[in-house]
């Protein structure tokens, strides 16, 4: 066999363990798993118990680094902890894939950027919803200029439903000490990329979330959010985990007419003329440019986070390209942390934001966090990521 990437796996939580499970079953042939770190001794047990013998167990990433086990790290534990241990893998000359988001505040994310800038490693993002072929056509449409300036986005997702039991699985879960925000930061990362990645940043964010509105909870679970583009476009976003049942209808309208993602099928309303010089030209006050409307082809399979593994490995190997540059992570927590200080300081705020002071607000609320005291659940996160995206 060639050489395989010796991978160790920091976090043996609901997402470590997947990872873990496709590994072993043969899913990602260029990566073989070699080691695990979790500070959770219960879950040691369970690893000893349950994966092969060869795999060798820490109870530290520390101890794990320092081993010479592993040649990669994959990243998935708690929000505050990604930056830190991506930059103590990237120290020790370990390539990285770090779980989303890239971290809680953008200050600690861009240090990680910093250090993987001066470092020789290969640095991946588990942004696994780029692999969505639906997601990749409507990026290659937009990129492409085919339909001309994006004049305004829609997203309402709001299929991410979640229950109390979720929420009470983990004394991390849902705190501001422990997560570090809600689902802005748990679910909504790979919407949040997929939006900048295909229509790019926004210039200016105003949000309104609303902490514990349908959970007992002390983090966001319920979000709208207007943004305006540099061009002038504008957008809004609109997210919940309490919508039963929910939406996922991603809607971007341009010059020449408007792309529409829906139950994982993609539709394009063409325009036989620019909408902006039929507006000046057009002789009557009312009517519409000529129109055709039809589904857009899709190409490619949805490989979800073996994809980007897969990647992972190829580019570690090859030099082959990542799905997304771990250095990208930063685009989406721009974004989301604008979110969350809008709503913070009930006013809109400009892009960059104001990096102290989300910092000042955010540990303002961490202070005075609540402590919970509950055993954690594991959840079997099997085929969550099919046609609509869950974590």
């Amino acid at each position: 066999m060639s050489k395989q990437v010796k991978l160790g796996i920091i976090g043996l939580g609901n997402m470590g363990t997947g990872h873990a499970k496709n590994i072993l079953d043969g899913k990602i042939p260029d990566i073989a798993l070699s080691a695990i770190a979790d500070v959770d001794e219960a879950r040691l047990a369970w690893a000893k118990e349950n994966l092969p013998p060869d795999i060798a167990l820490f109870p530290t990433a520390e101890a794990m680094m320092q081993s010479g086990k592993c040649e990669a790290v994959l990243i998935a534990v708690p929000h505050y902890e990604h930056p830190s241990l991506a930059i103590a893998a990237m120290q020790h000359n370990l390539h990285v894939m770090c779980e989303k988001p890239a971290g809680v505040y953008t200050r600690q994310v861009r240090k990680m950027n910093e250090t993987a800038a001066n470092s020789a490693v290969v640095f991946g993002m588990m942004f696994n919803q780029r692999t969505n072929p639906v997601y990749r056509k409507m990026y290659e449409i937009v990129k492409s200029g085919e339909m001309g300036a994006i004049k305004r986005t829609n997203w309402i997702i709001t299929n991410w439903y979640r229950t109390q039991s979720y929420y009470d699985s983990g004394n991390w879960r849902a705190t501001w000490a422990g997560e570090g925000g809600g689902v802005l930061l748990n679910q909504c990362p790979h919407n949040i990329d997929l939006w900048q990645w295909i229509c790019g940043m926004p210039g200016k964010v105003q949000a309104f979330c609303h902490n514990g509105k349908w959970h007992d909870i002390e983090v966001e679970d319920d979000v709208t959010a207007y943004v305006e583009y540099p061009n002038g476009a504008t957008g809004v976003f609109v997210t919940s985990t309490a919508d039963a049942p929910g939406t996922n209808r991603f809607e971007i309208t341009l010059e020449w007419g408007k792309l529409v993602c829906e139950d994982n099928k993609l539709f394009m309303y063409k325009l036989e003329t620019n909408e902006r010089e039929f507006c000046k030209s057009a002789p009557t006050g009312f009517g519409l440019p000529k129109m055709t409307v039809s589904e857009v082809e899709l190409e490619g399979e949805n490989l979800q986070h073996v994809g980007v593994l897969r990647a992972f490995a190829d580019a570690i190997l090859r030099g082959g390209d990542l799905v997304a540059e771990g250095v990208e992570g930063i685009n989406g927590l721009t974004i989301s942390n604008a979110m969350h200080l809008s709503s913070w300081l009930g006013r809109p705020v400009e892009l960059p934001i104001d990096e102290d002071l989300f910092l000042d607000e955010l540990n303002k609320l961490r202070t005075s966090s609540r402590q919970k005291d509950t055993t954690s659940t594991h959840f079997d996160t099997a085929g969550s990521y099919g046609t609509t995206p869950s974590k």
